[in-house]
């Protein structure tokens, strides 16, 4: 009887301390206030184990190396993804720096399809990554997919070209040279780049 009213002190002594910690407000809630080092790995190691638990029972599509398909996704990349996870030859964004965690360069790394649709669909916590799957339907979805398997092989005058040439989608408008890498306004620089 003893150890469970040890246990149930030491319990209700947590609670209140956290309690006193979120109501003093002494947590820098800012983006340019970084995680502790440990704080960091534990969120980094349960998003990580959470995105791959629930993308393991997905069904790949067999059209995912479909040139339409492809081109479509990067249609969708462009108009929606470069401010963060930048394209072939863009070294940095206006919104990208503000950014914490710093969303992964997308054109320097291979992703997991399965992995990808889900956090394109679903979106992330804390984070500024949204739910695309609120505005956009799972082909759409799939399309983007599809163009990430491609996109860091890509040279910044492939993807320049395979944007001009996206189809124009419902839910952004036709693709013009405002979606474009060269007309955002940022330094690019091709030899940045480095395929994989």
């Amino acid at each position: 009887m003893k150890t469970v009213k040890i246990i149930l002190a030491m319990l209700l002594f947590i609670v209140l301390g956290i309690g006193l910690f979120v109501w003093s407000g002494i947590y820098n809630p800012g983006a340019d206030s970084p995680h502790w080092k440990i704080t960091y790995a534990l969120m980094q190691t349960t998003r990580e184990r959470a995105i791959e638990q629930r993308a393991a029972t997905i069904t790949l599509p067999t059209n995912l190396n479909d040139a339409q398909l492809i081109l479509k996704g990067a249609g969708q990349y462009a108009a929606m993804c470069t401010s963060c996870h930048l394209a072939p030859g863009m070294k940095d964004s206006e919104l990208r720096p503000g950014l914490y965690p710093l969303p992964p360069n997308l054109s320097q790394v291979n992703v997991d399809p399965r992995e990808a649709f889900w956090v394109i669909k679903h979106g992330m916590k804390m984070s500024a990554m949204p739910a695309w799957g609120a505005s956009h339907d799972d082909a759409t979805i799939w399309s983007m997919v599809a163009f990430l398997q491609k996109l860091p092989t890509m040279t910044p005058a492939q993807y320049k070209e395979m944007v001009a040439k996206a189809p124009p989608d419902d839910d952004m408008g036709p693709m013009d040279s405002a979606t474009m890498p060269a007309a955002q306004g940022h330094n690019h620089d091709s030899s940045s780049h480095s395929g994989h």
